[in-house]
């Protein structure tokens, strides 16, 4: 394992048992509200504070991106960025609803080179280095086989914070439905690219994300063999935060179905996204 993943691989294991203990009793957390139907917990803060830790302590040199606290660590030095989510899935943490991740990527000048995805209660631990393959506790995983959309389950997420595209996005979820053999919206966006990543789902779309929800799951669908891009099926996804994922046949597929659908300002997020 390459040395900074297994530092990443650490630093998710210590958030991940930090999220159990919690887990304990939900009701003794102060939660605040950062916006409609977008929650952080103290968990996440605490848990983000000890990634950032670890992963600093052992490269004080690199820069950290992270859901909760921002931009942080050498901003002059910004060749190395740590994308770091403590909680995917806060509202379902929450509620006892038991789909939530910790997730940490590394950017190097970029470029996405290493990818932890870590599931605390099924203790299953999803990592990739670029040109190395994806693994699920040091197996190896590839994305699904199939061909045929008809016979894939997808992974999607509804607008939860931002309502601007609904109506786009309600077509697109209309006219995928009976094309597909079902349709699944757990709540936890590094995890669905993850179970991509897996073959557990053939494919995924979603609009409106931040670079911490898909940075390290894009690069384990990369390493397992599958594509992602925007919702054209370019590379402005880190950017825009609007994805499809799946293997390359399941893909196309999934971008001639959400095409009719991309409105002008959907196009204008792709083509010229947000810095």
């Amino acid at each position: 394992m390459h040395p900074m993943l297994t530092i990443a691989v650490k630093a998710a294991r210590r958030a991940g048992n930090i999220i159990n203990r919690a887990s304990m009793d939900l009701d003794r957390l102060t939660v605040a509200r950062k916006a409609h139907s977008d929650f952080v917990s103290e968990v996440d803060k605490v848990a983000e504070d000890t990634i950032i830790k670890i992963l600093l302590d052992a490269y004080p040199d690199h820069s950290i991106l992270a859901e909760e606290s921002g931009a942080s660590g050498n901003a002059n030095k910004p060749e190395y960025q740590w994308i770091i989510d403590p909680l995917d899935g806060t509202t379902n943490f929450l509620h006892g609803f038991p789909k939530y991740c910790v997730s940490i990527a590394l950017l190097y000048r970029g470029v996405l080179t290493q990818a932890v995805i870590y599931d605390p209660i099924s203790d299953e631990l999803f990592t990739a280095t670029r040109g190395s393959g994806a693994f699920l506790n040091d197996h190896r995983i590839r994305v699904g086989k199939r061909t045929q959309l008809s016979e894939c389950l997808i992974g999607t997420g509804f607008p939860f914070r931002d309502f601007t595209h609904m109506d786009a996005y309600l077509a697109m979820f209309r006219d995928m439905i009976p094309k597909t053999a079902g349709i699944r919206r757990p709540g936890s966006a590094a995890l669905d690219l993850a179970y991509v990543a897996a073959g557990r789902y053939d494919g995924f779309w979603e609009t409106g994300l931040a670079p911490w929800d898909i940075a390290a799951g894009c690069l384990l669908i990369l390493e397992a063999g599958g594509m992602v891009g925007d919702l054209e099926g370019n590379g402005h996804y880190m950017q825009s935060g609007q994805i499809v994922a799946g293997n390359p046949r399941i893909f196309s597929q999934l971008l001639q179905i959400i095409a009719p659908h991309l409105t002008e300002q959907l196009l204008a997020e792709n083509r010229e996204p947000a810095q």
